[in-house]
């Protein structure tokens, strides 16, 4: 079994999804009357960011197998394409969100089609080497994006008015959570079909042996450029949602670390699985929130808590619910027998 997907981790609560995903909704109905304070709530916008960008990065490493290291590039690209088109074109935002859609989409076949025939490390490297590039492209073509000098006073997404309702201001912290939690829930619900479909078995086929899957006439180089197309264009509408609500770019928010970070989250969820990444993207955004009365000791309990995880838990939060839920199992089934 390849190191790089844990199907057996994948549905930890199969037989309750369509509850489970009814419960999503719900906490994302709650989550702005929970929590009142504007901080909060802009740190579960970035959580909801980050939650688009993990399981985008998901489909392409999890379920496809292959070790993108770029996925910054994408977002930047996103977040630049949509800024851009608004602000200097005149773009409505939201044809510019889909542009920025489709442009992240497009960078991620075409990187995917020059890397088709690299595997693991060396995909790795060239997927890295792309985010080196982009980066420097939004750093030095300062006649475009301003370079380090960033891009500022970008406005937030039109309101809504709809007749006999109240006009919906995406100004307002409330509305742009439910707007990007509830656009990171459609990502979710699509690539969840897609992995239930006879596409996620095929993926699977080609993340578990790319040689085999070949010989039963599977064409791998397609459903590579596939999955890294899909994820990159989620990261994309991360990216445009990101500009938009932080309302400045500089080149340095798309830095190689970030795609590390991003890495992170689907490692300390759980590879392979969709719920896994989301619960990860969470874990990792609102962690160092909570650890920062710590000072500069919160990076060393950060670091230490990430390094657990991978020692002891290499399925990640995942596999620490199912191990949970069958050791509950047990102790159920015994107390029955007393």
């Amino acid at each position: 079994m390849s190191s790089l997907g844990h199907p057996t981790l994948a549905v930890p609560f199969g037989r309750t999804r369509r509850g489970w995903l009814l419960f999503a909704v719900v906490v994302i109905a709650a989550l702005p009357l929970i929590f009142q304070d504007s901080y909060w709530r802009a740190t579960l916008i970035v959580g909801a960011i980050n939650v688009m960008l993990a399981i985008g990065l998901d489909f392409i490493l999890g379920y496809a197998g292959q070790l993108n290291l770029g996925h910054s590039a994408f977002y930047g690209i996103g977040a630049y394409v949509s800024t851009l088109l608004i602000m200097q074109l005149g773009v409505p935002f939201w044809l510019a969100f889909v542009l920025a859609i489709v442009s992240a989409g497009a960078a991620g076949i075409a990187l995917a089609i020059f890397a088709a025939r690299l595997r693991g490390h060396y995909l790795a490297i060239a997927s890295l080497g792309f985010a080196v590039i982009v980066h420097q492209v939004l750093l030095n073509w300062i006649s475009l994006t301003q370079g380090p000098l960033g891009i500022y006073a970008i406005k937030p997404p039109p309101a809504i008015a709809l007749p006999g309702l109240p006009v919906v201001s995406f100004g307002d912290t409330a509305n742009m959570l439910y707007l990007v939690a509830g656009f990171a829930f459609l990502f979710y619900l699509l690539l969840d079909q897609l992995v239930r479909s006879p596409v996620g078995d095929t993926l699977t086929a080609i993340r578990e042996d790319e040689v085999s899957a070949a010989s039963f006439g599977i064409n791998c180089t397609v459903w590579k450029v596939f999955a890294f197309g899909i994820g990159s264009a989620g990261a994309g509408a991360a990216g445009a949602f990101y500009a938009t609500f932080v309302g400045t770019l500089v080149p340095d928010a798309f830095i190689i670390t970030e795609s590390f970070t991003i890495l992170a989250m689907v490692i300390v969820g759980g590879m392979g699985t969709l719920v896994g990444p989301v619960c990860g993207a969470i874990l990792l955004t609102v962690l160092p929130e909570l650890l920062r009365e710590f000072g500069d000791l919160r990076l060393v309990l950060y670091g230490a808590a990430l390094t657990l995880v991978v020692l002891f838990m290499p399925g990640g939060i995942v596999q620490a619910m199912h191990i949970l839920r069958r050791r509950l199992g047990r102790t159920k089934s015994a107390g029955m027998r007393q």
